[in-house]
């Protein structure tokens, strides 16, 4: 059963459909992507890549925010990890 939506293949995070333990498989479309490095509450973005620090966070297609720290992939994106200012392109 799917535990992540990707809704553009553009995105670099997923939104957990479901809350997703720590090491759990992390899955879409059918498919096994990767294990969770953290525990992603439901409706939380989790990373599908490595995102470098100052690096957009894409959602839907779009720029949502800028990352503050690397995030691995399979670790949960949130505000402790993201900057929601103003970013220059």
């Amino acid at each position: 059963m799917d535990n992540i939506l990707i809704v553009h293949s553009g995105d670099n995070v997923g939104v957990a459909l479901t809350a997703i333990a720590e090491g759990e498989a992390v899955i879409t479309k059918g498919n096994d992507l990767f294990a969770a490095r953290e525990a992603i509450p439901a409706s939380h973005k989790v990373a599908l890549t490595d995102i470098a620090a100052n690096e957009e966070v894409i959602k839907y297609g779009e720029t949502i925010a800028v990352s503050t720290q690397l995030i691995k992939r399979g670790q949960w994106v949130h505000t402790h990890n993201l900057s929601s200012g103003i970013w220059k392109k």
